[in-house]
């Protein structure tokens, strides 16, 4: 409410004169009170720069009045005036505005959650314009339109002049944006579960560097395509998501079976590379395991796969066996049952009780390529197929893969049987077969290892330690399982590698766990019969890249706790470099054994579900004493 002659200033002080000349005084017989409007409806604040309001009706200036000053009035009795409040005074206005903003931004919030908008709006004018001593309190309404140096309007004067209201003021400070907005629509769909999330805060960063992928280094940060939308109400739960919107022309130029004729959208390029791999670097997790024949497999291979001191499970897991159990098929859903529905296996080759197992995760399966394997057997009956190798390649992105797995000559003095296995199997193994070679200048036709970027050699290679046992137990009981470099002195693999007679070219993790062979089954004592076999190093993964640093070692330990079979488990953690493709490379279409999937699957969810069962039988039992 603005009482005639009153000029308002920009922080809401009256700047008008004390009493305009024609202008009865306030409450004075024949005048009238200028503040007061018989209109009391609602005003509705969204629309008050489309409609004025009957609150405007009301205002005159001072050639109105004196112009109805003539008219006779009612004398009307009017309460006393309240003073002005001193905060609004110029010695202190900062605290008064503060409170006046966050009372106005109380009532306007509750206008906004309001669906019906009743209720909060007509008070929140009533608050903002209440008239104290004369004057407004705030900078409510704000007169538009041309001014004199006064602050007068000089052209519409005699006519109601628009007023807006003044902006809100947020009561505190707004939340910070964790990221900026890709575009101005907020994109709420494509949202994966919370569970699946893998991406973390980094302390001690900022910027859009402070998000960071902390699974296992081998996804991608998507954020340069992603929208962050917590500042919508409707949309606070929404998350990042890894299906990107797909354009048109991507889906009329892109094949699965054949990559991409355009260099710029190729499935397996550089662009789409760094999506998934930011790093370029890929989680590669194998396990080798004699398993000694045995029917029985353990109850449970979470120990053998998924260890408890890893923070991140990786992104292809291969599993090599020797000797393995007779129900191969019953192995492999065991595998599938380890690791669940984030996994899915690409492959699985045999050679008589050799099994090699190749396992990925589901969402990396479309930039595998097709998938070949090849077997060597290495005994002089073709038909004995307990010794040898299979190995199975296969192209990722870019980059090549060899794994092979291989039981070598048992003995321990027949070293060089093992070195002639080893020759045969590099000049045998005929792989790759359909898929191109990736660098044809490096590759050599005797030796398949030359053939593949990144080539891993795993199994049962039989060497052992040229000592006798009770040296070697001495050696062991000082050493009590820290620096094995006394024991790997008399290894009979690491000394024919370092003289270049078998395994060129290849590397080996530092070994700092116990020898793996040989355990009586079921504890943790070395061979007690009568043969008192010396403990040796005979389960040993070996790699060997084109390009020197491609591959990382993370971990290189055996599985104590897996104790079913005379040898124990050894497992590796690599990170290892991946390349572009170029899309001349045949892809598998995401091919993989959805029976086995799903049976696995199946057993997961039962074995799940009799646990529950189990934990809830024991909550309800009970335990009478009688004394």
């Amino acid at each position: 409410k603005v009482q005639p002659g009153m000029r308002m200033t920009e922080n809401g002080e009256d700047s008008s004169p004390s009493q305009p000349d024609g202008v009865l005084p306030r409450g004075a017989p024949g005048g009238k009170d200028p503040g007061v409007s018989s209109d009391k409806r609602p005003v509705n604040p969204s629309t008050e720069d489309n409609k004025p309001t009957k609150l405007i009706d009301t205002l005159q200036f001072p050639q109105d009045v004196q112009d109805q000053s003539s008219k006779p009035s009612l004398y009307q009795p009017r309460p006393p005036l309240l003073p002005k409040p001193p905060a609004l005074s110029k010695g202190g206005k900062s605290g008064s505005m503060e409170e006046v903003r966050s009372r106005r931004l109380k009532h306007s919030q509750e206008s906004l959650t309001d669906p019906a908008e009743t209720g909060s709006s007509t008070d929140s004018l009533k608050e903002d314009s209440t008239v104290t001593g004369g004057s407004i309190v705030g900078p409510l309404l704000t007169p538009t339109g041309p001014h004199d140096h006064h602050g007068d309007p000089v052209e519409q004067r005699g006519r109601p002049f628009k007023v807006r209201l003044s902006p809100l003021q947020p009561s505190g400070p707004l939340p910070a944006l964790e990221q900026t907005l890709a575009s101005e629509s907020l994109r709420t769909a494509n949202r994966i579960d919370r569970d699946c999330v893998d991406y973390g805060i980094v302390p001690g960063r900022a910027g859009p560097e402070r998000l960071h992928l902390h699974r296992n280094l081998s996804d991608s940060r998507l954020l340069d395509n992603m929208v962050l939308d917590n500042t919508s109400v409707n949309s606070m739960k929404s998350t990042f998501s890894v299906l990107n919107p797909i354009r048109p022309r991507d889906v009329r130029n892109r094949s699965f079976l054949e990559g991409s004729v355009l260099g710029s959208g190729a499935l397996l390029g550089a662009e789409e590379l760094d999506r998934y791999f930011p790093e370029r670097r890929v989680g590669i997790y194998i396990a080798t395991w004699n398993m000694h024949g045995e029917k029985g497999l353990p109850n449970n291979l979470d120990d053998l796969l998924l260890p408890t001191d890893s923070e991140f499970a990786q992104d292809f897991y291969i599993i090599g066996v020797q000797e393995g159990c007779p129900d191969r098929r019953e192995w492999e859903i065991r595998l599938q049952e380890t690791l669940g529905p984030y996994y899915v296996m690409l492959y699985a080759a045999s050679h008589g009780v050799l099994y090699l197992t190749v396992f990925v995760r589901r969402d990396l399966i479309w930039f595998c390529s097709e998938v070949e394997h090849a077997t060597v057997t290495t005994r002089i009956m073709s038909q004995i197929k307990t010794k040898g190798a299979v190995g199975i390649g296969f192209t990722f992105f870019g980059t090549s893969f060899l794994f092979i797995t291989s039981h070598f000559t048992s003995g321990d003095s027949r070293v060089y049987e093992r070195i002639l296995d080893y020759n045969k199997i590099v000049e045998a193994l005929a792989l790759p077969k359909v898929l191109p070679d990736t660098n044809p200048y490096r590759s050599t036709s005797s030796d398949v290892t030359t053939r593949f970027d990144e080539v891993f050699w795993f199994g049962d290679f039989n060497f052992r330690l040229s000592k006798d046992r009770v040296e070697v137990e001495a050696l062991l009981n000082q050493n009590q399982g820290v620096d094995m470099g006394p024991l790997l002195h008399h290894d009979q693999l690491s000394k024919e590698m370092k003289d270049g007679s078998i395994f060129k070219g290849f590397q080996e993790a530092l070994i700092q766990f116990l020898p793996t062979y040989k355990f009586d089954v079921g504890c943790d004592v070395y061979d007690t019969t009568s043969k008192q076999r010396t403990p040796s190093y005979t389960d040993r993964i070996l790699f060997r890249n084109r390009q020197v640093g491609d591959i990382k070692v993370i971990k290189y330990t055996s599985c104590s706790m897996i104790k079913t079979s005379d040898h124990r488990p050894v497992i590796g953690m690599f990170q290892v470099k991946l390349r572009p493709g170029r899309d001349n490379i045949p892809l598998g279409a995401g091919q993989f054994d959805r029976s086995l999937y799903l049976e696995g699957i199946r057993r997961r969810i039962t074995r799940e579900l009799k646990k529950r069962e189990a934990t809830k039988d024991q909550g309800s039992s009970t335990i009478c004493s009688i004394s």
